[in-house]
């Protein structure tokens, strides 16, 4: 029996790239439990690497929103450039998915919501210590109150999507 899908319509939300690979709707076949295993390893690298350069520490993190140290304007500043870096070569070189996809990237137009999510994530991220990327880190380190911090994230996501044609545009 053959099975039809329907193709969704997906609306680009304010940072999100997207490749075709995720807007494609054809059965994929399933991969096996051990090709996770490279998630495993990069997820645990990554991990490692925000522990090493102290961003999860919550003393770095206020001694950043008091401007007392350069250390985490000095790894955001380089994730910033790395990351431009990358868009450039991936433009300037076409370069494509490892599943030999072409990766867009959709021009995105300035909205005022973009500042007032960015103040609500730098406030809360003053008073938390933590930011998203390195929650798991520091629950992993054994600091539980962070629990508190990543159920109020998925917390405020929730109410985001529910509210989000009510916010202003």
């Amino acid at each position: 029996m053959q099975t039809e899908f329907v193709k969704p319509v997906y609306q680009n939300t304010d940072f999100e790239v997207r490749s075709l690979d995720v807007l494609n709707t054809e059965v994929r076949q399933k991969e096996s439990l051990i090709s996770y295993v490279k998630y495993l390893i990069m997820g645990l690298f990554f991990g490692i690497i925000l522990i090493k350069s102290e961003v999860i520490s919550w003393y770095r993190i206020q001694e950043m929103f008091r401007l007392q140290s350069f250390h985490m304007f000095g790894v955001i500043g380089s994730a910033v450039i790395t990351g431009i870096i990358s868009v450039m070569l991936i433009k300037k070189f076409n370069i494509k998915t490892i599943r030999d996809e072409k990766i867009e990237l959709p021009a995105k137009k300035f909205n005022k919501g973009q500042v007032y999510g960015g103040l609500i994530f730098g406030f809360g991220w003053a008073i938390t210590g933590a930011c998203p990327g390195p929650l798991f880190a520091q629950i992993g380190l054994g600091f539980s109150v962070i629990i508190v911090t990543l159920l109020s994230a998925i917390a405020g996501t929730w109410v985001y999507g529910l509210l989000r044609e009510k916010l202003p545009h």
